[in-house]
């Protein structure tokens, strides 16, 4: 297997992140409007804000990205780090890439003094929970939601 780099995404990389980031939609049967994407998109290039984005790359090919988040947190003085989207070309999964772009934020979180990293995933989506329960612990928690 060809060598894999990580590196957090730059304005040249739009057409790159997009495609992953619209594979990522179609992995889990979701649609967003084009204005969300464009504005997830100038949010991860913002300096001044707290999410942030990384492509792996395979011979010069974006394989797969992560996107994360810093926010605050009451249960510590440190900021936490959510994880939102991890995507790995189906092409290329089982390789290790998407270990590799956890510990990318893991890195990434720790040099911003962060508390922790947590993240969720689709009750479904054995793949991705054989890897997480690898590399983090299982919280116990159930997520509810209402969305408006």
């Amino acid at each position: 297997m060809s060598s894999v780099t990580l590196r957090p995404v730059t304005s040249q990389d739009h057409a790159a992140w997009l495609a992953l980031w619209q594979a990522y939609l179609h992995f889990y049967k979701s649609e967003l409007p084009e204005e969300v994407s464009l504005s997830t998109w100038q949010r991860l290039l913002d300096p001044n804000e707290p999410t942030h984005s990384a492509l792996a790359w395979v011979d010069g090919k974006a394989v797969g990205m992560v996107n994360f988040i810093y926010h605050r947190t009451n249960w510590s003085i440190g900021n936490a780090c959510y994880l939102q989207d991890l995507y790995v070309d189906s092409a290329q999964r089982g390789l290790g890439i998407g270990r590799q772009l956890i510990e990318h934020v893991y890195t990434a979180a720790k040099a911003e003094n962060c508390s922790k990293v947590h993240w969720l995933t689709h009750e479904t989506n054995a793949t991705a929970i054989s890897l997480y329960q690898q590399v983090a612990e299982r919280s116990g928690f159930i997520q509810f939601r209402k969305e408006f």
